[in-house]
């Protein structure tokens, strides 16, 4: 899926390029001017929200941290749950983790045991598709929950970081949805 040209161009004009950041080289893809909009952030929040409806879902998985901002009001939009995937350590009760790699290095995320029961649809929402080191860790955590995943959505997909690649083999067949890919 790829947005619509008129949403396409709404979403790309509220996304800041920051020069340099988190270090030299590097431009950085800053999603707050577009949070800061509501005709952008309801036009996005509905996008992902027809993606729940479509796909059947019952859950929505939303990646720390951007992943949650867009998640949970799709959760709300959509009439389904709101799941947080957090980084190791930060959630309360007993949990699923998931170690990945990075580029120099491993990290792990985890979530809530109890979040997902078996046989529950689920789509995972982030804000961009990088590398896709994490994206693919929670279709495992998800998996593990015996749920299933019915999805990856995000808004944008860093085509050179090939992060697609990446994903696929884990999607098993599951769509990756991107509104805008550069």
């Amino acid at each position: 899926m790829s947005a619509p040209a008129g949403l396409r161009e709404l979403l790309l004009s509220r996304i800041a390029d920051v020069q340099d950041h988190p270090q030299p080289g590097v431009v950085f893809k800053d999603i707050t001017p577009l949070l800061d909009d509501p005709a952008a952030f309801g036009a996005l929040t509905e996008a992902f929200a027809e993606l729940c409806e479509r796909h059947r879902v019952d859950k929505v998985v939303g990646l720390e941290a951007r992943g949650f901002i867009l998640a949970a009001p799709v959760a709300i939009r959509a009439g389904v749950g709101f799941v947080p995937v957090r980084k190791a350590g930060k959630l309360p009760r007993a949990t699923l983790r998931q170690a990945y790699e990075l580029e120099y290095g491993t990290a792990e995320i985890e979530i809530h045991a109890d979040a997902l029961a078996p046989g529950e649809r689920v789509l995972v929402i982030d804000d961009v598709l990088a590398t896709g080191g994490t994206a693919d860790a929670s279709l495992q955590l998800i998996r593990r929950a015996g749920a299933e995943v019915a999805g990856v959505a995000v808004l944008l997909e860093l085509d050179f970081l090939a992060g697609r690649q990446r994903l696929e083999p884990g999607l098993k067949g599951a769509p990756l949805e991107v509104l805008i890919t550069v």
